[in-house]
This record gives C-alpha cells, sequence and structure tokens, in this order.
C-alpha cells in the first residue's frame, strides 16, 4: 500500500520539525497572524496564547526554562480533510535537576494552509504544572 500524505499532515510535520530545529521563522511563517496555542496547566505556560508573535514568545520562554532540552518526538498525525489534525508525541525536557518525559498530542485547526489554532493536551497536568513550578524567570501572565 502507497502512503500518500495529506497536505494538513504535511504542515504539522513541517512545523514539528522546524520546533525540532528552533527554526522559529519557520514555524511563525505556517501560523496565521491571530493564530491561538492554547496550553493545558496554570502556569506561566498554561493558558491562551493568542497571536502568532505571543506563541513564538512563549515557545522561546518554554526554550529558555529547559535550557534548551525540551525536544519532541512525534509519533503519527491523523487528519480529517476538513481543516483539521491531530499530532500525538512524547515531550521530554529539563529544569535543573528534574527532567519529565510526556506523551501529548496536538489538535490543530488549518486555514487556507496555515494554523489558525493549537490545542494541546497531555496525560498528566499535575505533573505539568509542578514541572514547570520549579522557579525560572518570573511568570508574566497570559
Amino acid at each position: 500500500m502507497t502512503h500518500h500524505e495529506h497536505p494538513d499532515a504535511a504542515l504539522v510535520r513541517q512545523g514539528y520539525d522546524a520546533f525540532k530545529t528552533g527554526d522559529m521563522e519557520t514555524l511563525g511563517s505556517m501560523m496565521t497572524s491571530d493564530c491561538t496555542h492554547h496550553a493545558p496547566g496554570s502556569t506561566r505556560f498554561g493558558g491562551h496564547f493568542k497571536g502568532r508573535d505571543n506563541i513564538l514568545a512563549m515557545y522561546a520562554e518554554l526554550a529558555e526554562y529547559t535550557g534548551g532540552t525540551m525536544r519532541v518526538e512525534l509519533g503519527r498525525i491523523c487528519v480529517d480533510g476538513r481543516g483539521h489534525a491531530i499530532a500525538n508525541h512524547t515531550w521530554f525536557a529539563e529544569h535543573g535537576d528534574r527532567g519529565i518525559e510526556m506523551p501529548g498530542a496536538l489538535f490543530f485547526t488549518i486555514i487556507g494552509g496555515k494554523v489558525s489554532d493549537i490545542d494541546e493536551c497531555v496525560e498528566d497536568i499535575a505533573e505539568l504544572d509542578a514541572f514547570y513550578s520549579l522557579g525560572g524567570p518570573a511568570a508574566t501572565g497570559t
């Protein structure tokens, strides 16, 4: 059986590759200017990040908080052919002497070949909050 990747799946895969290499210019070019990333949890990394610039700033804060150790291993991408894609992954990061490994998923809404909305889900919100509450730069709010 031949596998033909749907354009929405290819877009999501390209986004994961850009995130993995820290290519925020490419990642930003794949989002609408008013894109929103909805992140779980009650720390400064949880909430609704509205606008491409705010999303990229949050990603930069994540990189700073984790000392550049955050990495994401992409699993499967599923699409509906109507502008939605779900990507499952496992992410890893360190902060100080603590590390985390957690399954998660991103649900994307895609309009006109660009991501307009990202809904993030994780396996354990309490563990996520505990990891992101270890200290670091002052909270910036969302």
